[in-house]
């Protein structure tokens, strides 16, 4: 069974058993999350069922693995002839999660 989800902003396709990394959600490794927020569930079984725009019933569950950084980006502004420069770096916060229970 796979669902699509929304969260922080951003849509997933999932299943069970599968490794996600999301914008950061508040809690510990070990913690478990649920997602409401399911715009499609999917079964070989039962057909496709979606959203408008949420699916009624349905949820899906997710274990917190750890959190972590991704990849420096760098912001770089300026004004030509100006002598206007600015350099900043970021790096946003993620939340990796192990799917354990699509339930539609």
């Amino acid at each position: 069974m796979q669902a699509v989800i929304k969260t922080g902003g951003k849509q997933f396709r999932v299943k069970e058993g599968d490794i996600i990394n999301v914008e950061k959600i508040k809690g510990n490794p070990g913690d478990y999350v649920e997602f409401n927020q399911v715009l499609m569930v999917s079964d070989a079984e039962k057909g496709n069922k979606l959203g408008s725009p949420l699916v009624a019933d349905s949820t899906v569950k997710g274990e917190i693995l750890r959190h972590l950084k991704g990849e420096k980006i760098t912001v770089f502004k300026f004004k030509r002839k100006k002598g206007y420069r600015r350099k900043k770096g970021h790096r946003q916060i993620y939340t990796s999660i192990r799917i354990t229970e699509v339930k539609g």
